[in-house]
């Protein structure tokens, strides 16, 4: 997916935002189901922190690449590390979690990464304007865990 570290990516320049720790991203609404993808690395690490089996908190997934696992989910459709409305894996948690509400796509016909938001996310639109070494870390981040 990255070729070396070369930092071409367009963003949002004018997105407001800071997490609210509402847990809505943690779990499906009646609008939208939700898929926590999780790399094998990241589930790797979840269960050597947690000594929990992969199998106890993830399910395999298809045609998902480069992510091997989806994170599974209580009986409200919740994340299972979701407690309280906080994360118990926090420090651990996925890369598809650490980027929402943004998502980083590649755009083939213009040879470069394009980083997106949904506006379905409460804290869209309050805190801070997010600048360009914001999304150079999330960036970053998506180069070193991503294959």
């Amino acid at each position: 997916m990255f070729a070396e570290k070369k930092l071409d990516f367009t963003y949002p320049n004018t997105v407001v935002f800071e997490c609210s720790k509402c847990g809505l991203c943690c779990g499906d609404t009646k609008q939208k189901t939700r898929h926590i993808l999780v790399l094998e690395s990241e589930a790797n690490a979840i269960s050597k922190k947690t000594r929990l089996p992969k199998q106890d908190f993830t399910q395999i997934v298809a045609d998902k690449t480069p992510y091997l696992y989806e994170m599974k989910k209580n009986r409200v459709g919740k994340c299972v590390f979701l407690e309280d409305n906080q994360c118990s894996i926090y420090a651990y948690r996925p890369l598809i979690c650490r980027f929402y509400p943004f998502e980083l796509k590649f755009d083939a016909d213009k040879d470069l990464h394009v980083f997106d938001f949904t506006f379905e996310c409460p804290a869209i639109g309050k805190g801070k304007t997010l600048t360009r070494k914001d999304f150079e870390e999330m960036f970053l981040l998506a180069q070193e865990k991503l294959p």
